[in-house]
């Protein structure tokens, strides 16, 4: 009997993205699958991070198309993309610094409130606080909720991103670098963190540290000059000369 195909969450056709004459993203198409965390490695100026930005509707494509769930959401800007079901954090910090933890998860968690805009009252929906609250003990932040986001630790900080990701209760996770800057005792928890996102939803993972990418992902791409070179398992991706070639070395 034959299987029937997993169905794709997100969705990429062909996405091609340029800069004057430099091209940036090449006709890259592959598909994000239910509770899968699917990494994107490749050298500095691959196109990794501009990627993230065509999927999350930051940077709009020359060419190509993007599907979630099925739907069209090519032509839909950052915030519609948000409202739509994609979350993403960034590579450098994007909080409120003067704002506690739980106000920056709560403001995140407001926006999945129909016709809630930034500017004006402030939502009383208990759903939304606990939406807020459910998101800080994911990330086991509850104990600094009150602290603000200014005055948590560089490690903390990046906890706090994913927690606002996680409170608007996206459909796919695009996590660009979220270990970058972090030391071995900041990294531990964030690791830790990101394994069990990668069990219960869907994933794509921007990050250097390969033996972070081997041990969650659980497909792996590698871009080189806009460009994917080759995609499949990680024990595929990590016996194949070519990537070795151009990007892991020979490692051991």
């Amino acid at each position: 009997m034959r299987r029937r195909a997993v169905p794709a969450v997100l969705e990429a056709r062909g996405l091609s993205r340029r800069f004057g004459g430099l091209v940036a993203v090449a006709d890259m198409t592959f598909t994000l699958r239910p509770k899968l965390a699917h990494a994107v490695i490749g050298p500095n100026g691959a196109g990794k991070s501009t990627l993230i930005d065509l999927l999350s509707g930051a940077l709009r494509p020359d060419e190509g198309t993007i599907h979630l769930n099925g739907e069209d959401v090519t032509a839909l800007p950052d915030w519609r993309r948000a409202r739509a079901g994609i979350g993403r954090s960034f590579q450098r910090a994007n909080l409120f610094s003067t704002l506690t933890a739980y106000e920056n998860v709560r403001l995140a968690a407001q926006s999945t409130t129909p016709g809630w805009r930034l500017i004006g009252a402030v939502c009383d929906d208990a759903g939304t606080w606990d939406l807020a609250l459910s998101a800080l003990e994911q990330t086991g932040l509850e104990a600094v909720a009150e602290h603000p986001a200014g005055s948590l630790s560089h490690g903390q900080r990046r906890l706090l991103e994913i927690a606002v990701v996680l409170a608007a209760l996206p459909d796919v996770l695009l996590f660009d670098e979220p270990l970058a800057g972090l030391g071995p005792e900041e990294t531990a928890p964030v690791v830790k963190l990101l394994r069990k996102l990668a069990s219960t939803h869907t994933m794509l993972l921007v990050e250097h540290d390969m033996d972070v990418v081997f041990a969650i992902a659980g497909q792996v791409t590698v871009m080189v000059d806009g460009r994917m070179l080759e995609s499949g398992t990680p024990d595929a991706i990590r016996a194949s000369a070519a990537v070795r070639d151009a990007y892991l070395g020979h490692r051991s």
